[in-house]
């Protein structure tokens, strides 16, 4: 069920989190069998999926059709965005993203932008072997960077140990030459634009301005409430005044609407917010879910902190006894809020799920909540294909954790990743 938005300006903060997980999905029901078709309607709510490498437990972007579909086939995210065929695309529409192929001219400034930008740097061999990057793939058609390296000169540089080849491929898909035309595992396939993307769609032009009040849109909707920094982060649009202008316009419109949230304030003074006029308020949201830390629900830090009291950062990159709460920790959502971050390992060897710690957040209900995230992990255990599951000792929600996954006494303990330094 759900309320239409009030005539007052002023939402407080229960209803502007209801309002924002109900714009990504989650006021719904996961369906019984999941297919291709619940798949697209995610992802029109979503607009973008972020893609990323790092696998210990779910890559990341297998991870946001399961936080709102529940345990689908991995292969259907594969042949759903991943095939030639796809009706998807990749882009840099965030980070690098999934984005149906039909948005591709309103990127026409993105690529426009990288090409002022980094086109100088093409020049002598280098601009020779963009040449020869482009003659290969017209001759070949899709292929990956192992494919045109034989064909064209190998000097590698300081850039990621990335060989000559795979930075030309790199830029001519920044700038629009070349598009992804699947992937073979988590490796790309490059192909020149005009064989991926249709005639109609690569001769179609959108001009800058009118490009970036239909992303602001986009934003406004998939967040139901946000500031104008969510709406920037939202597809990464650095140009503030864009931003602002393209709002002003939608306002004008009748398609956003201003409103005051009650907490969302910086210095003691309330931050300006807008409301799509297509939001709802869910008058509950029933879900509990694991969220990638790129899930549009918490990939902006400053968003994450004001709506879901969730201060929020990825440790991978942090030393193994610095880290607070572990390597990829994924936020838990109950309801509608943030109960807790855990750090998840699939263990493929063992078929077991290792929990490799967990935390309550401040906003947690433990007594009511504990259940709700046992039976989430036994459900994302079963999705990754694992029989077992091990809680480990770091963490000040592990104790409970494991009480309430060990019904049966088949739930085992280990050492975690901290205890391991600490040894």
């Amino acid at each position: 069920m759900t309320d239409t938005p009030r005539s007052t300006d002023t939402l407080s903060a229960a209803d502007a989190r209801r309002i924002a997980l109900g714009a990504q999905g989650f006021s719904r029901r996961r369906p019984q069998n999941p297919s291709p078709r619940h798949a697209h309607a995610a992802m029109a709510r979503m607009g973008v999926l972020q893609i990323d490498s790092v696998n210990v437990f779910a890559r990341s972007h297998y991870m946001p059709l399961y936080s709102r579909l529940g345990s689908y086939e991995p292969a259907m995210l594969d042949r759903t965005f991943m095939s030639r065929s796809s009706r998807y695309v990749e882009y840099l529409a965030h980070e690098a993203t999934f984005l149906p192929v039909e948005d591709w001219p309103l990127w026409r400034f993105r690529r426009e932008g990288f090409a002022r930008k980094y086109d100088p740097e093409w020049h002598g061999d280098r601009a020779r072997t963009l040449q020869r990057v482009r003659e290969v793939l017209h001759a070949q058609g899709p292929s990956r960077p192992a494919d045109i390296r034989d064909e064209a000169p190998r000097n590698r540089g300081p850039w990621w140990d990335w060989d000559d080849v795979k930075h030309a491929l790199e830029h001519l898909w920044r700038t629009g030459e070349v598009a992804i035309a699947g992937r073979e595992g988590f490796e790309r396939r490059y192909a020149l634009a005009e064989h991926v993307v249709p005639r109609e769609v690569l001769g179609h032009e959108i001009a800058v301005d009118d490009a970036i009040r239909e992303l602001v849109r986009r934003a406004a909707r998939s967040h139901g409430v946000a500031t104008a920094a969510d709406l920037a982060d939202y597809y990464r649009i650095r140009d503030r005044v864009a931003v602002q202008t393209a709002v002003q316009e939608l306002v004008d419109a009748g398609e956003l609407r201003p409103v005051r949230v009650r907490g969302w304030e910086r210095g003691g003074r309330p931050i300006p917010a807008w409301l799509h006029t297509e939001a709802a308020i869910p008058r509950r949201i029933g879900a509990t879910a694991l969220l990638t830390p790129f899930d549009p629900v918490v990939w902006f830090r400053e968003r994450a902190l004001r709506a879901f009291e969730l201060d929020y950062r990825i440790e991978i990159y942090t030393p193994a006894a610095k880290r607070r709460f572990g390597y990829y920790s994924l936020p838990v959502l109950v309801g509608d809020r943030i109960a807790a971050r855990i750090d998840l390992k699939a263990d493929r060897a063992a078929g077991v799920l290792r929990v490799q710690s967990a935390w309550w957040e401040p906003q947690a209900d433990p007594v009511a909540d504990v259940e709700r995230i046992a039976a989430e992990l036994r459900t994302a255990a079963g999705w990754q294909g694992l029989d077992g599951i091990s809680v480990a000792q770091w963490g000040d929600a592990t104790d409970e954790l494991h009480a309430a996954l060990d019904a049966d006494g088949a739930v085992t303990r280990h050492a975690g990743p901290r205890d391991e330094v600490v040894a």
